[in-house]
């Protein structure tokens, strides 16, 4: 495994033990929201299995994204 390739690893690992470990809620009405996060969170466990490290890391990178925007629009409340 280059170096790259390494990074991309130990990134995506980090911010997937992070996401895991959150504690947020979304409001009920917006379930779909956390549907697709949870389906990003999954994604990029597949892709680091198969050894596709782009997309791993693009996954666990729009899950982030998909609570940080419901956050900010009042969906989501994240526990801090």
């Amino acid at each position: 495994m280059d170096k790259t390739a390494e990074n991309l690893v130990k990134e995506t690992c980090k911010w997937l033990e992070k996401i895991k470990n959150l504690d947020y809620e979304i409001k009920e009405e917006y379930k779909n929201i956390k549907s697709n996060i949870e389906a990003y969170i999954k994604d990029a466990e597949h892709f680091l299995n198969k050894k596709m490290y782009i997309e791993a890391f693009e996954s666990v990178v729009w899950a982030w994204a998909w609570i940080e925007i419901s956050e900010y629009l009042g969906i989501a409340k994240i526990k801090r």
